[in-house]
């Protein structure tokens, strides 16, 4: 057996039963990684039926692959047989060849499902079972023929072949095992396919099956589709992830010939519905919308025209979609239209109305500061992080990092964007406590992070060293009212415990007025402090413990 020649089905089953026999289920998704990565180099037949390749790791390994004959493969790598870069090149063969790479990513699971399909059963049990297999192949005999008219036939045609593709499926349970058996099936029906038809095939059956796993009964009553459960949203997280690595490619575009741009127009249709009508509580169509304006559409600069066309369509599906509209992908979708037609202010209006009524989450904001940043467009990304950062402070630390990255972008390559930055900090208050902090911290501003720590009267004991460091060796003289402030608190406190805090920062002012060369200043301090509280005992021991006192 070779992928030299087209391999006919019983080679193609051979093949699939040879790499879960040969390679580990792990070895198999790792290799799947590479190949998605594009790692794999240009592929070298030779005439004894072996391919040759070059598969970049954590150096540039040789592969050697035999399909007829995997045990006779080799790689250059320090594992030599059985290796992820073997896969990886068998994956990239088989696609060539135009099969199912997807078949063979879960070759372990097919090939154990098909064993035990074979093994049970009595012989009465095995004829029915022999007799409804070819009842259901010649079913499917049907569907790939009708397959072939996939470019002529409508994207709405193309879901309707899909279900009748996956009906024959057995559902137990919604998962990432469905998942996967559901696109085996459906790449298995698909035809000969170039350009931009074999990428939205490529598309539309992953939206096919994030539409299986996420769909949600009706009238499910308060509540509906907040939750969908643990393995529906990884599976669902897994093809969404996939579809973004398709669309970010930079192989999707808008065609000129008028039947492939009809399917992309009737693409964006079907995208829209599901959005405006998926639970706000899980985003996943309204995320994939963004990703096919982003990479898809709105390339150099986009189309005015398109992005107030969408916006009319956007601002009429109320009415068409009734009861099932949602309100919250409406609005983040319009504000999408407006910041693609440079509206910005239009924008900002439906993503306060969306903060307001809780339908927004951090990602749909971080989405305007990623596309603003790739466009080094550095005074509206500045404009669009004051308007977006009160929106995010509800959200605390969850992605105000991420958030805080684009405000350092912004202020290195505007330098008068500083002082928008601590405005918007300020007035994100108190949410923003904890990165405000930091961002002072970061840009040595000293007198302001005293000032706050003053003004909420946070201890000294509370921070580690290693923040108080920069501030020791640059500015000691503001530590001085913060550690005596805090020594006269916890004196009032009068138990042994605050008296022992009260030593530690007594000997850490020993330290800071001798960095100053105020050593005697420090002296008559202790002399007078040491009076003033004679009468307690407690605090006398720790203070000579200290060696504060003699």
């Amino acid at each position: 057996m070779n992928l030299i020649q087209p391999l006919d089905d019983i080679q193609w089953q051979t093949l699939i039963q040879n790499t879960a026999a040969y390679f580990s289920d792990l070895t198999i998704k790792r290799g799947f990684q590479y190949y998605k990565q594009g790692r794999v180099g240009p592929l070298h037949h030779t005439s004894d039926d072996h391919i040759e390749a070059i598969v970049q790791g954590t150096d540039d390994y040789h592969v050697n692959l035999v399909p007829g004959s995997l045990e006779d493969s080799r790689c250059t790598c320090p594992v030599r047989h059985k290796c992820k870069h073997m896969v990886a090149v068998l994956l990239d063969a088989a696609n060539k060849q135009g099969r199912s790479v997807h078949a063979l990513v879960n070759a372990h699971s097919t090939t154990l499902i098909r064993y035990g399909e074979m093994s049970s059963g009595e012989p009465e049990t095995r004829l029915h079972s022999s007799q409804s297999n070819n009842r259901q192949s010649g079913v499917f005999a049907a569907i790939r023929e009708q397959a072939r008219n996939l470019p002529e036939m409508p994207i709405s045609a193309w879901h309707q072949l899909f279900g009748q593709c996956v009906s024959t499926l057995e559902v137990n349970t919604l998962n990432s095992l469905y998942s996967r058996n559901a696109l085996e099936a459906l790449y298995s029906i698909k035809p000969s396919l170039t350009g931009i038809m074999d990428l939205l095939f490529e598309l539309h059956t992953r939206l096919f099956v994030l539409d299986k796993l996420v769909k949600q009964p009706p009238n499910q009553g308060i509540g509906a589709g907040l939750f969908i459960g643990y393995h529906v949203q990884i599976a669902a997280d897994d093809i969404q992830k996939d579809i973004k690595q398709q669309l970010s490619s930079g192989h999707f575009f808008i065609p000129t010939e008028a039947e492939l741009s009809l399917r992309v127009t009737e693409t964006l249709d079907y995208l829209r519905e599901k959005m405006l009508t998926e639970s706000r509580y899980h985003p996943f169509f309204s995320n994939i919308y963004n990703q096919l304006w982003l990479y898809g559409f709105h390339q150099d600069g986009g189309n005015m025209e398109l992005y107030a066309r969408e916006l009319q369509h956007l601002k009429t599906a109320e009415t068409e979609l009734g009861n099932a509209y949602s309100r919250a992908a409406g609005m983040l979708a319009q504000s999408l239209m407006h910041f693609y037609l440079v509206q910005d202010q239009e924008a900002f209006d439906l993503l306060r109305a969306a903060d307001k009524a809780l339908y927004i989450q951090p990602e749909q904001l971080i989405h305007f500061l990623d596309m603003l940043s790739e466009a080094e467009d550095w005074p509206r990304l500045t404009k669009w992080l004051a308007v977006t950062g009160p929106l995010l402070a509800n959200y605390r630390n969850h992605k105000l990092n991420s958030y805080m990255a684009y405000w350092d972008q912004a202020v290195q390559q505007l330098p008068e964007a500083e002082q928008f930055l601590w405005d918007t900090l300020v007035d994100m208050l108190p949410h923003s406590k904890d990165i405000y902090q930091e961002t002072l911290l970061a840009h040595g501003k000293w007198q302001q992070w005293m000032d706050y720590q003053l003004s909420t009267g946070r201890e000294p004991l509370e921070f580690r060293v290693s923040v108080l460091q920069p501030i020791e060796k640059h500015a000691p003289e503001l530590l001085l009212p913060f550690y005596h402030q805090a020594v006269d608190r916890y004196i009032l406190q009068k138990n042994r415990s605050s008296y022992k805090s009260a030593v530690k920062l007594l000997k850490r002012l020993s330290k800071l007025y001798k960095k100053l060369k105020r050593e005697q200043r420090f002296e008559i301090f202790m002399e007078g402090f040491a009076g003033r509280h004679s009468r307690l005992r407690a605090l006398q021991e720790e203070l000579r413990k200290g060696k504060l006192i003699s």
